[in-house]
């Protein structure tokens, strides 16, 4: 049975599976399944619990020995499977699979994992956890989404916001579910539970929003002007060396302009993002980049760069060295001057 995380805890105060699997990247919902499910299986007299961690010297074995062994005890037992990786070999799926066809009756096996893909989704053993237990989905919380999550976070924690203040909630964490669960719990401590003004807010939550100038980069490559607006003078109150900034500008648009160059030649776009070992995370954004860019447009951001530099320097008086990051970061963005 698959269930979103939001369904779970529904679930848990009805029945309890024998095996549970948690996969996913977004870690604020990540671990708040898992310590649900840990939760719930104490409160049904799972007293124990034992600690899993499949690393590169991980023996598949001692998994089949202590569902075997626990059979030896009376008491109910937690199995703690951490994955790394849900690419777990051939081993382990043997191991995993065996085990599902017959769970111990005294012991939950809880699987924690980060996010699979359509082939793990179709092996056998997500498929046998698919059968027998609950696997849970985790996805992050984006766009549209993100303020529906915070108004039932806030709800849950006994706070009532107008839509103004939610979206300024979300405003300042930037999509960060973790900074966003920590501010409305020092919300709460703060005002207690109530209505909830836009002034309170303004007023009880911090600035969460991660500026550092990768994000910025990212940002810039996915051409959201107003984000980089935002990251940069976060950056600037922050302290950020500007030297920083530009290198961290400079290094990107000098890759870009490498990439283009290939791509210009009839090099397909998935073998040059390969050659210059961009991240899979990252290949959207290149992507992106690439398409809203030629070589030509790539070369001339690397000219801004040593007029940026000059500014950084102090060649150009009166010029406003922060101005000139933004000028440049924008215009990677796809803004035109």
């Amino acid at each position: 049975m698959r269930l979103p995380p939001e369904r779970l805890n529904d679930h848990l105060k009805k029945s309890l599976a024998p095996v549970y699997l948690v996969a996913g990247d977004e870690p604020l919902q990540h671990g708040e399944a898992a310590d649900a499910v840990r939760e719930q299986a104490r409160q049904r007299g799972f007293a124990s619990r034992e600690v899993m961690e499949s690393g590169a010297q991980f023996n598949w074995q001692d998994l089949t020995h202590a569902a075997a062994s626990l059979s030896l005890f009376s008491e109910q037992r937690i199995i703690d499977l951490r994955l790394p990786s849900p690419k777990i070999g051939t081993e382990g799926a043997k191991a995993l699979s065996a085990y599902l066809e017959r769970p111990p009756e005294d012991t939950l096996l809880l699987i924690t994992c980060p996010k699979l893909d359509r082939t793990q989704l179709g092996s056998k053993w997500v498929k046998a956890v698919d059968k027998v237990g609950v696997l849970v989905q985790i996805w992050p919380v984006e766009g549209q989404r993100l303020l529906p999550w915070i108004e039932q976070r806030l709800r849950s924690r006994g706070l009532v916001a107008p839509r103004e203040a939610v979206a300024m909630l979300a405003d300042r964490v930037e999509g960060n579910l973790l900074a966003a669960a920590q501010e409305i719990e020092k919300l709460l401590l703060l005002q207690g539970p109530g209505a909830v003004s836009p002034e309170k807010l303004a007023a009880s939550v911090a600035d969460s929003a991660r500026f550092d100038v990768y994000g910025l980069v990212d940002a810039a490559l996915e051409g959201r002007v107003g984000r980089v607006r935002r990251m940069l003078y976060g950056l600037r109150d922050e302290g950020v060396p500007e030297p920083l900034v530009l290198w961290a500008l400079a290094r990107e648009i000098r890759a870009m302009a490498s990439m283009a160059w290939d791509v210009s030649k009839g090099q397909a776009v998935e073998q040059v993002m390969g050659r210059s070992r961009v991240w899979d995370k990252r290949k959207p954004l290149v992507r992106q980049g690439l398409k809203r860019f030629g070589v030509g447009e790539w070369r001339s951001l690397l000219r801004d760069c040593a007029q940026v530099d000059a500014v950084l320097k102090g060649l150009d008086p009166g010029a406003d060295p922060w101005e000139a990051l933004l000028s440049l970061s924008t215009r990677m963005a796809g803004v035109r001057i």
